[in-house]
């Protein structure tokens, strides 16, 4: 049996009170800080919205499982691009020992005619490779992380410019403040999964014919539960 808990993001749960005009949710961060009260143990974070393969799940599993503390499932920037428009994606920097020195939330990332990859970073343009590595918000931690996400979820909100409606905080911007402010010790874990996910509505019959690839392989059975 699988005992499920529910926790739900509410945007007037931070510190302090809500900013005038604000309707929009505060981001991923703040989402899994929903979950503070109700998690006691290691916890994988995922997007509800892709699909990370087997590969992700089991390696991240594996490392908590042996005492790991914090992790991220990185995959290949060229395994996670769409055909029909460009991603958002943080683009990840590692050290010798596969210890994530970086993640940089990066937009607009697409693949142009000449088949040259691009993205903006700060309002600025770059050029990336289809090797680099990219988290696609598949993280393993300990329940000790929710403490930092706090902390850093404050400070956000204490920095947030007066006017700005939109403003969020995602994990990944969260962790790379704690690698560069509180020695935050995140291993990247290495995948070749490739992902898929419904960002556009043409990405539905990409979607659909992958996942029946799966089931004729055997990845999954068909009915998937019963």
């Amino acid at each position: 049996d699988v005992t499920v808990d529910y926790a739900f993001q509410d945007i007037n749960d931070i510190p302090g009170t809500l900013p005038e005009g604000r309707t929009k949710p505060w981001g991923t961060g703040q989402a899994v800080l929903a979950a503070k009260d109700v998690i006691k143990t290691p916890f994988i974070v995922i997007n509800a919205d892709d699909y990370n393969g087997k590969e992700g799940f089991k390696v991240v599993h594996e490392y908590l499982v042996n005492g790991g503390k914090s992790c991220m499932a990185g995959f290949v920037l060229k395994n996670t691009l769409s055909d029909f428009g460009t991603v958002n994606r943080g683009v990840c920097k590692t050290d010798a020992q596969g210890l994530l020195t970086s993640v940089e939330e990066t937009k607009a990332i697409g693949r142009a005619a000449d088949g040259v990859i691009s993205g903006t970073f700060a309002g600025e343009k770059r050029i990336l490779s289809e090797n680099d590595t990219v988290s696609m918000s598949m993280w393993g931690f300990g329940a000790d992380f929710m403490p930092r996400l706090e902390r850093r979820l404050s400070e956000f909100l204490e920095k947030l410019p007066s006017g700005e409606p939109k403003a969020e905080l995602t994990i990944a911007d969260a962790v790379d403040a704690e690698i560069h402010g509180s020695g935050f010790r995140v291993m990247n874990l290495a995948t070749d999964s490739r992902w898929f996910g419904i960002t556009y509505e043409a990405d539905a019959d990409n979607a659909r014919e992958t996942l029946r690839n799966c089931v004729s392989a055997g990845v999954y059975n068909s009915p998937l539960w019963g």
